[in-house]
């Protein structure tokens, strides 16, 4: 497979995976390019990034010079992305990068322009976890695809994969978790092709780093009502 990938990865205190997670992406036949966004991390995350980059030229590195959030890391990275698709990957290893491909096959056969990675369909593994966290999410989606008129099964999903001039055309306001309502919501105004496949999942527990709580649920009602009503 040719190099037409650009992976852009927020991260923020993620010492514990991200070197796996890199590893990992870094072996995808795809990637032409990691941007890792560090988010101002204070675990050495940035300091453990440099040693990563200076031995891997696909490696490109940033930093915020203050905590903004993920939504703000994703701007980050996005603006900065060069290969003909792009695809979000968290640092942590709640999503798997050997899913690439499959995520990559509707655009690279030109039947896609945006696709999504479901956690909730097909046969693929996912670990069994929060009940409420999935009520949350299930909620989420139905909302914003009542107002997209989408039947989108996850919403929520870190795994977006878009034509690169699809996603830079869209301005990002959100800066935490907001992302994910905010952009599916513009994308689906752009009237461009979506496609949804299913992807691996293994979620992590709070005790193992998880950061989305509660209140970044009501935020994402809050971006579903504000992007698709304004």
């Amino acid at each position: 497979m040719n190099l037409v990938l650009s992976v852009v990865m927020p991260a923020y205190n993620e010492t514990k995976t991200i070197a796996s997670v890199l590893k990992k992406v870094l072996a995808q036949p795809s990637v032409m390019e990691v941007i890792v966004v560090d988010d101002c991390s204070t675990d050495g995350t940035w300091e453990f990034l440099q040693t990563l980059t200076s031995s891997n030229p696909k490696i490109r590195a940033t930093r915020h010079s203050r905590n903004e959030g993920k939504g703000a890391a994703l701007r980050t990275g996005i603006s900065l992305a060069t290969a003909p698709f792009l695809i979000i990957q968290d640092a942590d290893l709640e999503y798997d990068p050997s899913d690439y491909p499959i995520l990559l096959q509707p655009l690279l056969e030109n039947r896609a322009d945006v696709v999504f990675g479901s956690r909730f369909m097909g046969g693929r593994a996912h670990r069994v976890l929060y009940f409420w966290h999935s009520v949350g999410n299930s909620f989420l989606t139905l909302l914003s695809n009542m107002f997209t008129n989408l039947n989108i099964t996850d919403m929520e999903t870190c795994y977006k994969a878009f034509r690169r001039e699809i996603i830079q055309s869209i301005r990002i306001e959100e800066n935490r978790f907001g992302f994910e309502p905010e952009i599916t919501a513009k994308v689906a105004k752009l009237g461009v092709r979506i496609f949804e496949v299913g992807i691996s999942y293994y979620g992590r527990t709070y005790a193992e780093g998880k950061k989305i709580g509660w209140k970044d649920g009501l935020s994402a009602l809050r971006c579903i009502l504000k992007y698709n009503l304004q």
